[in-house]
């Protein structure tokens, strides 16, 4: 059993931390400032609310930071900070969907602090629905090796830091590009007035793809906007990699649009999923006419 802190308990962090507490661990987590949605999931979880992030710190054996990637950075500084603070530095674990570059520029921040840096990505859906594999790499990743199994499926990818954050971006450059390229070709057949006919030529010739976008575009507004880091992170590795950022570049401005969507404001657990694919599409191309995008 080990004392385990994640910030934040959203989607993915507070089903991660239900899935440990189901296996013998503690898990705990600092609160402050953060919305009610994420006080509600944590609560539902079970998780222990601590004072601040010196407290949390003071009992943790391992901290998971699960964030949107466009805080992965600012939330390493806060929690040094609170770790010089606190004079307690326990390893921390990035698992955000950040490029090699921005993981590196966590792991420095928090090695000053004196915390050992595991650098992980995090693929599959959230361990409510199945085993997720949780890739790391870094210098010393047994404190999170020792989860495996708990839950979740822990992959270790040796000692250097970096790895799994290429591993994550290369793979959701396919599947939430995918999703933003889907999500093109529909606005683009309704804003020149050829939907019907194009899904009757899917209905005929591409049926699983059609199937997928059925699935998914639907529901991609309520994850729009903590999607656009992802893809901008990915079109970081990409460049790094000396390949074309310009497809997630593209993938971005999907969900920029889908963002300014009236469903945006939808969340995993209140969105419409009875809404159809082509009442959907309808809705995002009047976004597009009106906010130009």
């Amino acid at each position: 059993m080990s004392t385990i802190a994640i910030l934040s308990p959203g989607d993915m962090g507070h089903a991660t931390g239900q899935a440990l507490l189901r296996h013998g661990h503690n898990i705990v987590t600092c609160l402050a400032g953060r919305s009610e949605r994420t006080r509600k999931l944590a609560a539902k979880a079970g998780f222990r609310d601590l004072p601040d992030l010196e407290t949390m710190l003071g009992q943790a054996d391992l901290v998971l930071s699960i964030l949107p990637p466009a805080q992965a950075v600012d939330n390493a500084t806060r929690v040094a900070k609170a770790m010089r603070k606190a004079a307690k530095a326990p390893p921390y674990a990035d698992c955000n969907a950040v490029s090699p570059e921005t993981a590196m520029a966590v792991g420095r921040v928090v090695e000053d602090a004196g915390a050992p840096f595991i650098d992980c990505g995090i693929i599959g859906l959230s361990p409510a629905h199945e085993k997720t594999r949780f890739y790391v790499s870094g210098k010393d990743t047994k404190p999170f090796v020792a989860l495996d199994g708990a839950g979740i499926r822990v992959v270790d990818l040796g000692t250097e830091p970096g790895k799994a954050s290429a591993l994550k971006m290369c793979y959701a450059s396919l599947t939430k590009g995918t999703f933003t390229l889907h999500t093109a070709v529909l606005l683009a057949a309704e804003m020149t007035g050829v939907a019907a006919e194009l899904r009757d030529e899917f209905e005929y010739s591409q049926k699983d793809a059609l199937a997928r976008m059925r699935a998914m575009v639907p529901r991609l507004p309520a994850d729009s906007a903590r999607w656009i880091g992802e893809m901008e992170e990915i079109a970081k590795t990409y460049a790094a990699a000396g390949v074309t950022p310009k497809f997630h570049e593209g993938a971005a401005a999907v969900f920029r649009l889908l963002a300014e969507t009236p469903f945006a404001s939808e969340t995993r657990e209140t969105m419409d999923k009875s809404r159809t694919l082509e009442d959907s599409v309808r809705v995002y191309a009047k976004t597009l006419r009106e906010k130009g995008m």
